[in-house]
């Protein structure tokens, strides 16, 4: 009885999913891969919500020992959530719980809706979460959600304005991590061609980019930021290079100015950002979009809603906060067979509006785009800042190298102190600049920090995702 069960709601789930599928395969026009979904209105792209969700909770309550768990915990059953309406009765899930339940469970949890039988017969990759916050979190895909990964991803690369006529390389290792793999299935459905970027240094990406001139390049900011530089030291132009269109994701861009602006300029590109989490079925959640990053317009990015619920919440007490203000991410999954998660805390900073963008997508955007998470947080003397705070000051001081780091220490006295060690080239004025930089730190972030000037090339260079943070706190031994 117990399997009929598993087996019929999966079913429910899988034949919904294929019920609110458009345009799989191939754009419907020259501005929309799906102009029925991209374009929908706001009571339709919810009435499709509430529709999955319907489906989605007693597949979960049958297929992933997590959430029977919390649905009993709570005294609740699937059919206590029906609509989006129904969604706050249901506290959010964090890492926290996530890590928890995979050292209970080990080696992949049980919060995921896929097991052996399912993983040995139909298996496609196994995925995992960079574990920068704790215990990795190990993710099991089936070739159902490849092929729903690679039409959500090939809807917003489109919006982006990659389309068949480019060549894309992908700069970066294929390691468990999901953004080059993630697009690249999605190339392979949009009939792009891409040129294989694994295995390589720095110098080697640069000459492939001279010799076989891709037009897209994809990577994390901090490491086209890398391959920009090295280009220059190779006695190479990167604006004056093959490269249109700077592909992002992994770490905040676009709604960091100095790191975007610093990005235009270096590749002579336009620069669009790819927003995604491992643990929601980590296709894609957010983009750019041809209105993103107007210089009359605060920068955005679109995130899908016929396949994802987005909420914000406070960050004190994780209940909802209304459209147009500030609060942290919330996404329910409604595009994976092994991964649907349910109210799922991803924690990222930004505000939301639903109203109709000037591109004609009607689906929410998060203005500002996302600049950091709240694991990200650091707390100084009382003083709580993001890394990207002190990245946007740091990038904005003319000369400053791409790589800095900051460093908390706890002096003698017992107080916690903060140092940030930048780059530039001209010593004699390395007072100077110290003294500029402390200033506008302490003006905009309210916290004395030393600023320390080494000469370039002292900090190591970036070859995935940068860490920016030291923290040798005696409080964090």
């Amino acid at each position: 009885m117990a399997q009929q069960k598993r087996d019929s709601t999966r079913q429910v789930w899988l034949e919904t999913l294929e019920k609110h599928s458009r345009d799989m395969d191939d754009p419907v026009s020259a501005d929309y891969w799906s102009p029925a979904l991209d374009t929908a209105p706001r009571d339709e792209l919810i009435a499709i919500q509430n529709d999955k969700l319907k489906a989605l909770t007693p597949f979960l309550y049958e297929n992933s020992d997590f959430y029977r768990r919390r649905f009993d915990r709570l005294g609740m059953t699937p059919h206590d959530i029906q609509s989006v309406d129904d969604l706050s009765k249901w506290p959010v899930v964090d890492k926290k719980e996530m890590m928890e339940d995979t050292i209970a469970h080990p080696p992949y949890g049980t919060f995921t809706t896929i097991d052996e039988e399912i993983w040995k017969d139909r298996g496609w990759m196994m995925f995992s979460s960079s574990g920068s916050t704790g215990v990795p979190r190990v993710f099991r895909y089936s070739h159902t959600d490849r092929k729903y990964w690679e039409w959500a991803n090939a809807r917003s690369l489109f919006a982006m304005g990659i389309q068949r006529g480019d060549v894309v390389f992908p700069m970066g290792g294929f390691g468990p991590h999901v953004f080059l793999w993630g697009i690249q299935y999605a190339f392979a459905r949009m009939k792009i061609a891409v040129i294989p970027g694994g295995g390589m240094d720095a110098v080697a990406r640069t000459r492939i980019i001279d010799r076989f001139k891709p037009t897209v390049i994809a990577s994390t900011p901090s490491y086209a930021l890398h391959v920009g530089r090295t280009m220059q030291n190779e006695g190479m132009a990167p604006e004056k290079s093959s490269i249109k269109t700077v592909l992002v994701g992994g770490e905040p861009c676009t709604g960091i100015d100095s790191t975007r602006e610093r990005l235009e300029d270096l590749w002579g590109a336009r620069v669009v950002e790819f927003y995604g989490c491992t643990e929601v079925a980590p296709h894609t959640g957010g983009y750019s979009c041809p209105e993103s990053t107007r210089p009359d317009k605060p920068v955005t990015a679109h995130l899908m809603e016929d396949i994802q619920i987005w909420e914000l919440v406070d960050a004190e007490d994780n209940q909802p906060v209304p459209i147009g203000e500030r609060g942290l991410t919330v996404c329910t999954s409604l595009n994976s067979e092994s991964s649907p998660q349910l109210r799922f805390l991803v924690g990222d900073y930004t505000v939301f509006d639903d109203s109709t963008c000037g591109c004609g997508r009607t689906h929410v955007r998060a203005v500002g785009a996302f600049t950091g998470r709240a694991d990200d947080i650091v707390n100084v003397r009382g003083i709580k800042l993001l890394p990207s705070d002190i990245e946007q000051l740091v990038r904005s001081v003319d000369g400053v190298s791409d790589e800095f780091e900051i460093v908390l220490s706890t002096n003698s006295e017992g107080m916690d102190i903060m140092e940030v060690n930048i780059e530039h080239h001209d010593v004699d004025a390395a007072g100077e600049i110290a003294s500029n930089l402390a200033a506008e730190i302490r003006s905009c972030c309210e916290i004395r920090a030393g600023v320390n000037v080494l000469k370039p090339n002292t900090l190591p260079k970036t070859e995935f995702k940068a860490k920016r943070l030291r923290d040798e706190r005696s409080s964090h031994e």
